[in-house]
């Protein structure tokens, strides 16, 4: 469990009032960048790595990401790019990859954590590919994202990863040991059509699936976000502690078909901070923060995750906790 002491919860929760406008800083002329959330780093085969991210948590405009491998820059990508295949790797070898997004003003903003990816051993004369992977199903999760799950390709050596098609253009992609993945960042009410391909250490890829057509659902943004989006058992309770009170949270995170790198609670009815969580997200996850000195106080907070595509998905069930 995360417990910040008086002060660093109080700023914590200051920060995150700030961000959502309750308290202006008249020092800044605009938000600042910050930078990319969520970076992950998947061998693609031996010779070639899938680099995604989401955009930063700041509201700051967005007009091109770099990415870098060590501390060369390898690939400049428009804003509405999270992902790239980094290729012409060698096997057996150790990267770094960061992500950097810069600003409508030209400046680079910080760069992201820095994620390590190891590629695979190259395969002698390995020509034969993996099975095409069977089962597809798909269910939509809200207006902007669906579901996709199928069953393991088969492969003489090894299936290194899916790469996920919408249409004949490649998405998304996850390790060779996942057999789901959501997909996010689509437009509500809009029909789509995906399919998934399996790939080897050598490159070999799969014959297509079968086709599953899913339609999202209509509406705006964060409203249209499925239910399956939500982080699910959400718990709140309150506790004295340090002459004041704490509200602690756990919950069991949505599965995303990756790591959740962020959370945003609300507290009646308001943001009140953003939790970047990092590496290494456990199946349960746990937050405290303090909420005041007065006994007697009844508060309404919820939370919800931050999407591979940087969007928010659906809150979770509203919980009400009293102060002593």
């Amino acid at each position: 469990m995360r417990h910040l002491p008086h002060a660093a919860a109080v700023a914590a929760l200051v920060l995150g009032l700030t961000s959502c406008g309750l308290f202006a800083d008249p020092e800044r002329d605009g938000p600042a960048l910050t930078a990319p959330a969520g970076v992950t780093a998947q061998a693609g085969s031996a010779t070639s790595v899938h680099v995604m991210w989401n955009r930063p948590a700041s509201t700051a405009d967005v007009v091109q990401y770099e990415v870098y491998r060590d501390a060369r820059r390898v690939r400049r990508l428009p804003a509405d790019r999270h992902m790239v295949d980094v290729t012409g790797l060698r096997p057996r070898s150790r990267y770094v990859f960061t992500v950097r997004a810069r600003g409508t003003d030209g400046e680079l903003g910080p760069a992201s954590r820095r994620v390590a990816v190891t590629t695979p051993a190259a395969v002698a004369a390995d020509r034969t590919a993996p099975t095409r992977p069977a089962g597809l199903t798909g269910s939509v999760a809200g207006g902007t994202s669906v579901s996709l799950a199928w069953r393991a390709s088969r492969d003489d050596k090894a299936v290194v990863s899916y790469d996920v098609f919408q249409g004949t253009t490649k998405i998304h992609s996850v390790g060779g040991r996942q057999t789901r993945a959501l997909v996010t960042g689509l437009r509500p009410g809009t029909a789509y059509a995906f399919s998934v391909r399996a790939r080897d250490a050598a490159d070999n890829t799969s014959p297509a699936s079968g086709t599953v057509r899913l339609t999202t659902r209509r509406g705006k943004d964060g409203a249209s976000a499925g239910t399956g989006t939500a982080p699910s058992g959400f718990r709140a309770s309150s506790r004295a502690a340090d002459g004041g009170y704490y509200v602690d949270l756990a919950w069991t995170p949505p599965d995303t078909g990756g790591e959740v790198p962020a959370y945003q609670v609300f507290v009646d009815g308001a943001q009140a901070t953003t939790v970047m969580w990092g590496e290494g997200t456990a199946d349960a996850a746990k937050y405290s923060f303090y909420i005041g000195a007065e006994p007697g106080e009844r508060h309404r907070v919820r939370i919800r995750a931050q999407l591979p595509d940087g969007t928010w998905g659906a809150f979770s069930t509203e919980r009400t906790v009293t102060t002593g």
